[in-house]
């Protein structure tokens, strides 16, 4: 007892005479009028504590303090070292280095020589104790109302050469690990340093240092700690330490806490790029060597390894572990590594707590099997890993139970609705490849003491045949296969055609996807939909790429379903017969040469001969549309429904008389006719094409009478899906048929018209045609960059001079008689289909939320819902810059603003509608919502201002890409009309007096028009 009240006197003692010397250097510091005061005072006070060089600090400063540096009183070492204890572990450093970091940094530094700064001034930073160090610098760092840039700045120099230039943070990790326990207040100590630690770089954000930037920082500071891991792996080997929920070592637990901040503020990328190399070099090289052990046992007994195996459990932070596990997963997948590299990777930092903590094993078995989304190398690592539990190859048997569990929570969780519904298109294809990696792993004896997984499976391969999206249809086909092989190894089950490789695609073709880039993978219908439909999703590529061409050009897929035909005379009497001819002049043909041979090859007339191509020429011609719905009606007589379906598109575009009156009775029994039943095996496909091409020829060609059956067959409860779908596909060919109606007619140049035609149309963003004579189209301007630009240039060919033109000596003759031009004949493009449009459209939106027998669009029947929405998107697109687009506009936001189609819980039926609301804003002018702003109509403003509204909310919540992709560019359509509308005001404004605007109502500008990124509003 005597002896502790004698230390405690004499460190009192010794305490008070170190403060007794600060003070008098801090005067000193204070009354000095010289910049040599100031490096004398800290001279004298640095000899005591470090072994300072005073011969070299007395060559910066003059003559008259030169005795004074040299002949300083020195300590010796056992007297530094006492010093430099009281001074750091008391008040005397802090005081010190308040006046060092705000008064000598703001006044004397500056003045310092550079061998004076560092042996007088750094010293007392760079040979102090570094935990009291980084305590003490890191608050003046930031700059405060009343404190100079000079100051941060020095700070920031201070904390750089203490922590980075000379190993700081090693330090403080070797002075953690010094005592052999720690308590819980050396643990709080420890936590309060890390937080000012990692804290540094959000704290220098003022001060102009690029070590002290987040990146640079973090990344030296891993550097530094994991660098000292052979260095801390054998301290804890000596210790003979294990790491357990009571005691750890004090540097594990410093570093644990630095690595879990900072993967905290976003930067675990870097840490596992540090972490990533250290560990595969150590093994590769336990790999490699030619020891007789196991590799388990090289892993647990080879020096380095005992500190990655605890690093992880030092963390304590369970966020932190979760990302630096996510980070380490694509970091391997990057490094392109073999799968036994990337188990024993996993192996050694997860291995100790996978087996003691639970969240760790839910971590790899829930939430990165349901909830994250991997490369599929990634996922088989974690089923080998925390699922199977023994390295690929090994002969060992993996736990049945551990992985019985695992199928069954991953079938209950593939086999729900909302799974397809919600989930995007990665995520289901994640877990649909977790499902069926898992299955490959299991027998068919395990899979029967399973439960309901068998039930789940089969439920979820049933709900996903009914999507509409072709890949959703490959999951259920991959599983089912997987699931096949399991009951049966000798009777797979192939549900699609692509699926009948030896080796299950479980990418499904998203990583081409995802290389290629959102834009140009736009995939938003079903395999049904043709081609040009899916590209006309494609909003500006591919709905109006070339707007002069638009109304001219049919789409790939209608050159390949619609045949080719010519706008015959009305007045020209045509032969029903010869039409029929002309249809079977190929078999007559073959028919001809096979007689010709027979006749020719024949020695004698009564040689016998084959008599069944006589029931050829027994085969009723049918010539009238009347026998077509006579023949259709048989249904018991497939070759005369064949026959039918070969004449009716010919008869009916021949237009004769009875077609107004039979167009009605001809439209409903092509619609209920069966073609799989009259078709031969193998040509069913042909018979649908040929009766898809009579509907499109009968609707397009008498609009009004087959359009009124049409509407009522669409909700009558007689039909089926496919039949309500074939419906909307027909109408939708036939609404792009007439607003692309070809006419020829001869040039009249003596009346000029003087009101442009409206059937000319052309969307609004595109620059006018007017120019000179032999000018091309206006084309986009394709960029490079993001697929989806906020402004379009367009550029076009124009003709060359005259002055340009160098005439040669070819000459062209013609027998053409001067008086008939080459160009007396002209063929244009007229569009017919606005007169129709409310005949196709308002029929078909009358009550599509009734739920009647057999029908039920909002539930069951989506795909019908989708269908029909893009049929309706299709017909506005047709109506561009008509009266008719803008007059049902309002109706068809109407119902697309309804919760339960906007709100759909399909994606197929939100694609359609973020289609749909698209096509309104290309097919209304910017001048007819200026003119209803003026006139005080705000009805087309807000459902403009609703498309905005829900066009955001999918980009910003909806889970599906392809969605969230053409939300994009519905808001690009959106911000462009917006500008539009408000030149098109600006111009009103300028061009008309006030007196004349007020005039036309007492609120002209009621509307409002929002524009992205502006202040204006109408």
């Amino acid at each position: 007892m005597a002896d502790d009240n004698s230390k405690n006197k004499k460190r009192k003692e010794k305490e008070s005479v170190v403060l007794d010397k600060v003070a008098q250097s801090v005067a000193s510091i204070y009354e000095a009028k010289h910049v040599d005061t100031v490096i004398c005072a800290l001279h004298s006070l640095a000899v005591l504590l470090f072994p300072v060089d005073s011969l070299c600090v007395s060559d910066t400063v003059g003559k008259q303090y030169r005795d004074q540096v040299i002949n300083a009183n020195v300590h010796s070492v056992e007297e530094r070292r006492e010093w430099w204890g009281v001074f750091y572990k008391g008040v005397a450093f802090p005081t010190l280095a308040r006046v060092l970091l705000n008064d000598v940094a703001s006044n004397w530094l500056a003045c310092f020589p550079l061998s004076a700064s560092k042996n007088v001034y750094d010293v007392f930073f760079v040979n102090g104790d570094i935990v009291e160090v980084v305590q003490t610098v890191v608050p003046f760092i930031r700059k405060t109302s009343d404190g100079s840039s000079d100051v941060c700045s020095n700070a920031g120099r201070v904390l750089t050469l203490c922590l980075l230039d000379n190993n700081g943070l090693l330090q403080m990790a070797r002075e953690f690990g010094a005592s052999p326990k720690l308590e819980e207040i050396d643990k709080l100590v420890i936590s309060r340093l890390v937080q000012l630690v990692t804290s540094i770089p959000d704290k220098a954000h003022s001060v102009a240092l690029n070590a002290l930037s987040s990146h640079i920082y973090y990344k030296q500071t891993v550097s530094q700690l994991l660098s000292g891991a052979e260095e801390f792996d054998s301290n804890m080997c000596n210790k003979a330490l294990i790491l357990d929920d009571n005691g750890s070592d004090g540097s594990l637990l410093f570093i644990g806490e630095v690595l879990a901040r900072i993967c905290r503020r976003g930067s675990a990328d870097i840490v596992l790029s540090e972490m990533v190399s250290r560990i595969l070099a150590h093994v590769r090289s336990a790999l490699s060597s030619d020891s007789n052990l196991t590799t388990s046992e090289v892993f647990e007994l080879k020096p380095g390894f005992l500190f990655w195996r605890n690093i992880i459990k030092a963390i304590r932070d369970p966020f932190a572990v979760e990302k630096m596990s996510e980070h380490l997963l694509r970091h391997l997948e990057a490094a392109h590594i073999s799968d036994v590299e990337a188990y024993w990777t996993l192996w050694i930092l997860f291995k100790e707590v996978l087996t003691h903590k639970a969240s760790i094993r839910t971590m790899f078995v829930d939430k990165f099997l349901l909830w994250k989304v991997f490369p599929i190398c990634c996922l088989r690592w974690i089923i080998q890993f925390a699922i199977l539990e023994f390295p690929p190859g090994a002969t060992k048997s993996h736990n049945s139970s551990g992985l019985l569990d695992i199928v069954q929570h991953l079938a209950a969780a593939w086999c729900r609705r909302e799974l397809v519904q919600s989930a995007s298109m990665e995520q289901q294809a994640y877990i649909t490849a977790a499902l069926g990696l898992t299955l490959e792993k299991i027998s068919k004896e395990d899979l029967a003491a399973t439960k309901d997984v068998m039930q789940s499976i089969l439920e979820g391969v049933s709900c996903r045949l009914e999507s509409p999206t072709h890949l959703v249809r490959k999951m259920a086909s991959s599983i089912a296969l997987v699931f096949s092989i399991v009951i049966d190894p000798n009777n797979p089950l192939y549900l699609d055609d692509s699926c009948q490789e030896e080796t299950i695609d479980w990418e499904f073709g998203l990583a081409n996807r995802r290389e290629k880039g959102t834009c140009s993978t736009t995939k938003l219908l079903d395999d049904n939909v043709s081609e040009s439909e899916a590209t006309d999703l494609l909003l500006r590529k591919n709905l109006l790429k070339e707007a002069d061409s638009e109304k001219r050009n049919i789409s790939k897929a209608r050159k390949t379903r619609l045949s080719e035909f010519k706008l015959v005379d009305p007045d020209e009497v045509i032969d029903p017969a010869v039409l029929n001819s002309e249809l079977g002049s190929d078999e007559e043909e073959d028919d001809d040469d096979a007689s010709v041979e027979s006749e020719t090859s024949s020695q004698s007339s009564l040689q016998p001969y084959d008599l069944s191509d006589d029931d050829v020429d027994l085969k009723q011609k049918i010539s009238q549309l009347v026998d077509v719905v006579g023949a259709l009606r048989k249904s018991d007589d497939p070759d005369g429904v064949d026959r039918a379906l070969d004449v009716a598109e010919k008869l009916i575009r021949a237009s004769p008389d009875e077609l107004r009156y039979i167009a009605s009775d001809l439209v409903r029994i092509l619609v209920q006719v069966r073609c799989c039943d009259s078709a031969v095996d193998g040509e069913e496909e042909s018979a649908e094409e040929k009766r898809q091409k009579a509907l499109v020829a009968l609707i397009s060609t008498s609009p009004f009478e087959s359009l009124d059956t049409v509407g009522n067959l669409l909700y009558s409860p007689n039909l089926d899906i496919s039949q309500r779908i074939m419906i909307l596909d027909v109408m939708t060919y036939a609404a792009q048929e007439l607003s692309d109606a070809k006419i020829t007619k001869p040039k009249n140049n003596a009346n000029k018209i003087l009101i442009s035609d409206a059937s000319d149309a052309q969307p609004w963003f595109v620059p006018n045609n007017v120019g000179p004579m032999g000018a091309g189209p206006w084309k986009e301007i394709s960029r490079n960059g993001t697929p989806l630009n906020w402004s379009y240039s367009y550029e076009r060919d124009l003709p060359v001079r005259s002055i340009q033109v160098s005439r040669g000596k070819t000459r062209r003759w013609s027998l053409r008689s001067k008086s008939r031009p080459s160009n007396e004949m002209e063929q244009s493009s007229e569009n017919k289909f606005p007169q129709y449009a409310a005949a196709f459209m308002l029929p078909a939106m009358r009550g599509f939320d009734k739920k009647r027998q057999g029908v039920d669009l909002l539930g069951r029947d989506f795909i019908v819902l989708g269908k029909l929405i893009y049929m309706l998107g299709v017909c506005m697109k047709c109506a561009a810059m008509h009266p008719e687009a803008s007059a049902l506009a309002p109706a068809l936001i109407d119902m697309l603003s309804s919760r339960e189609v906007c709100h759909h819980a399909e994606a197929y039926v939100r694609r359609s509608v973020v289609f749909a609301a698209s096509c309104i804003l290309v097919a209304i002018h910017p001048s007819f919502v200026a003119s209803s702003l003026i006139e005080g109509n705000t009805e087309i403003s807000k459902g403009l201002e609703w498309i905005r509204e829900w066009a955001l909310h999918v980009a910003d919540s909806d889970p599906d890409r392809e969605c969230y992709t053409l939300s994009i560019a519905c808001l690009q359509l959106h911000s462009e009309m917006a500008l539009q509308t408000s030149r098109a005001l600006e111009t009103i404004r300028t061009k008309s007096s006030s007196t004349s605007i007020s005039s036309l109502s007492p609120n002209p500008f009621k509307g409002e028009i929002k524009i992205p990124r502006g202040s204006l509003e109408f």
